[in-house]
């Protein structure tokens, strides 16, 4: 009996060993799995140039404005458009409008030009023979005065009361002279005035028929510079847009508004580069830093740059961007407009500090951590986060060469979701 007393206890605390020893096999198991499943890196210590990669598209700079001419309060029809993209030169065509009211409008000014040309005319004639009646008239006058001065050089010889009559007839005379001169000056201070009214009519009329001309001519739009053609949304029309849609681009046909954009004339000397970044580099970026341009389609040549502007922040609120221009400070004659470039801004310079890549950083309540590879496997670590780009983060917290997780370690063990099919509703 003592002996199968004694059996039994050693018997349980074998089975409870074994157990024990599996449990522990298991978990240094799973850990193993874990740890060999999930991505690692080490933390390193170094120099770390903070920089911020987008992607952008190339553009002319220093773009000439092509706006409709402010003619009349109508809509303008577009009947003549360079295409966009067409390479262009100074004095090319590049818009044109149709110009049928226009033409007749300079029709009607210059027929009113032309009747009010002929009133000059006439005014000038009947003001010729006016005065030249007047002019007769002064002289008959003339002529009866010294014709009665010369009776009265007779009243000597003649009896007194015929000497009276040559005088008072030599008075009216004078008289009547005087009226005549009177008369020629008020019609020539009178045909002057009546050709000056002409003659503003004229001058109106002539006007408005220049008006006319330089109206059409401003229906032609060219370019002042070299560059290349980047026509504009048609924001004249009703459009019903929903988010993620934009404005058509102004094309032959449309009606646009006096005053309106239509297209750009970008200079091909001076090239930007125009980029959407996430709105989290902002405070990294300034204007004047440097940038390496390097265009897609031309094996990926690279250019110097700099920033030249930063717009506001659109978009959704988990996907805010802002827009951020960049001149080429060397450009090329093989740079052509809508090229895909790949934009390395060099925002700031960091010296003897630690970093990861970002995907080995966390967030939860407020708080960053890592996951750190200890003996027992990924444990979380608090961390002071210094810098952050979209590809690297400077922090502290952590020792040089530590193997932290690229991604949750928690998540690799989670079964994979068993599919779903229509099959298993068919009953065998």
């Amino acid at each position: 009996m003592s002996a199968r007393r004694l059996i039994v206890p050693v018997v349980v605390l074998a089975v409870i060993g074994g157990i024990a020893w599996g449990t522990i096999l298991l978990i240094r198991n799973v850990n193993a799995a874990t740890t060999s499943e999930t991505p690692t890196t080490r933390v390193k210590r170094g120099p770390v140039a903070m920089t911020v990669t987008a992607r952008g598209e190339l553009q002319g700079g220093k773009p000439e404005m092509l706006v409709a001419p402010m003619v009349g309060s109508d809509a303008l029809t577009v009947t003549e458009l360079s295409p966009s993209g067409d390479v262009v030169h100074e004095g090319d065509v590049v818009v044109k409008f149709d110009t049928t009211q226009q033409e007749y409008n300079q029709r009607e000014a210059e027929a009113d030009l032309a009747e009010a040309q002929q009133k000059v005319i006439q005014t000038l004639a009947e003001n010729q023979a006016s005065d030249e009646e007047a002019l007769a008239a002064v002289n008959s006058a003339k002529t009866s005065v010294k014709v009665a001065e010369l009776e009265v050089r007779r009243n000597q010889f003649l009896a007194a009361m015929k000497a009276r009559d040559n005088e008072i007839a030599l008075e009216a005379l004078r008289n009547r002279l005087k009226q005549a001169e009177q008369d020629l000056a008020n019609k020539k201070t009178t045909g002057n005035a009546a050709l000056a009214i002409q003659r503003a009519g004229e001058n109106k009329a002539r006007t408005m028929a220049a008006m006319a001309q330089k109206s059409i001519e401003s229906m032609t739009l060219k370019a002042k510079t070299s560059g290349y053609v980047n026509l504009q949304p048609n924001t004249s029309g009703s459009f019903m847009l929903t988010q993620g849609m934009v404005l058509p681009a102004v094309q032959i046909g449309d009606t646009v508004r006096p005053g309106m954009a239509v297209a750009q004339i970008p200079d091909m000397q001076n090239w930007e580069v125009s980029a959407k970044i996430a709105e989290v580099d902002r405070g990294h970026l300034a204007v004047g830093q440097a940038v390496t341009v390097a265009v897609v389609a031309l094996a990926r040549k690279t250019f110097p740059a700099h920033v030249t502007s930063l717009g506001n922040s659109t978009g959704q609120p988990w996907d805010r961007r802002f827009d951020c221009r960049m001149s080429l400070d060397q450009a090329g004659p093989e740079l052509r407009p809508g090229m895909s470039s790949t934009l390395i801004i060099t925002a700031e310079k960091l010296d003897d500090v630690l970093w990861v890549p970002s995907q080995a950083l966390f967030e939860r309540d407020g708080k960053s951590f890592v996951y750190l590879k200890t003996a027992n496997g990924f444990t979380p670590r608090d961390v002071s986060l210094l810098k952050r780009t979209e590809s690297q983060v400077v922090l502290t917290g952590l020792n040089e060469g530590d193997t932290v997780a690229l991604s949750n370690p928690s998540e690799q063990n989670k079964p994979a979701a068993q599919p779903q099919s229509a099959m298993k509703a068919i009953p065998k």
